[in-house]
């Protein structure tokens, strides 16, 4: 079996799933995406969630990266310790079977902090590869659990999770702003005025009930509201990632939909934001991976 010759990749989440098939000379020639995400397959159901990707992308080996190798996946594939870099990703790849290879996380211990991440690597150590992000920078993640990378001589070297996107979520579902958190979040003055607040303020608890108390008494409009609490959370996640950093730019990497408002929150703690897409750093990974297996 030879990877080169071409092979099938996903980035396998929790509510989702994306799989791509890559040909000999490297190109994504196919792909899809649906909600299958790892939480959505049945005890024992993994092999065919995994033939039904074959059926639909071709009888080729797959790599596999994401959620899809956590305790919650197929087959947990652990953590490599930062620093970590391609090599060591593949030193430690997991196989389920015969023609499948699960990419492990990456973890950090370090200064009191203990840390995670599992697919984020990928993309991260491909956009290295891929001369996307500097070999020493400083990469912001968004997502359901923001990643700040500090990434040094090519590797990732340590990293801080702040799960501002799952906050969201939450308050969104099960708080008392729900009813005002319909809509989504839009780069406009209302988001600018909370991540200025975030930026400043270290009073995140407290500011999440005045986003209430404002509309109740007049002082806010709600449909402003969910702008608003986005732009706060997003200005204290900044806030977080920036503490003890250098002025250098700051790599965003991640859905474009994201990545645009963690940049502005950005520019306005007068930073330079260069966005990447997250799925072509994947593919650079993931490439960069396959490269070096047996």
């Amino acid at each position: 079996m030879r990877w080169t010759e071409g092979f099938i990749a996903a980035d396998w989440g929790t509510t989702n799933r994306r799989a791509y098939r890559i040909d000999a000379s490297g190109e994504c020639c196919d792909e899809f995406e649906d909600d299958k995400g790892v939480l959505s397959v049945p005890a024992g159901g993994f092999p065919a969630a995994v033939a039904e990707i074959r059926e639909r992308l071709g009888d080729l080996p797959l790599l596999l990266a994401g959620m899809i190798g956590s305790n919650k996946g197929w087959q947990d594939a652990g953590y490599v310790p930062a620093p970590a870099d391609v090599h060591d990703l593949v030193a430690a790849l997991v196989w389920p079977g015969g023609r499948e290879a699960i990419v492990p996380g990456v973890s950090y211990q370090g200064n009191g902090r203990a840390d995670v991440m599992r697919g984020e690597e990928v993309q991260l150590l491909g956009a290295v590869a891929a001369g996307d992000v500097p070999r020493d920078a400083l990469v912001c993640h968004p997502g359901t659990h923001n990643k700040w990378t500090r990434v040094a001589g090519g590797c990732i070297a340590s990293f801080r999770t702040v799960m501002t996107g799952e906050i969201f979520n939450l308050l969104k579902g099960h708080s008392i702003l729900a009813d005002l958190l319909k809509g989504g979040a839009e780069e406009e003055a209302a988001f600018a005025s909370g991540v200025r607040h975030g930026l400043a303020y270290d009073d995140l608890p407290s500011e999440l009930f005045a986003v209430r108390a404002r509309v109740l008494l007049g002082e806010a409009k709600a449909e402003d509201a969910a702008s608003y609490t986005s732009g706060l959370l997003i200005g204290a996640d900044v806030r977080i990632g920036l503490n003890g950093e250098d002025a250098q730019p700051v790599y965003v990497m991640g859905r474009p939909e994201l990545t645009r408002l963690y940049a502005a929150a950005l520019r306005k703690a007068g930073r330079e934001p260069i966005e990447l897409d997250g799925e072509q750093s994947f593919l650079a990974g993931i490439r960069e991976v396959a490269k070096r297996m047996p």
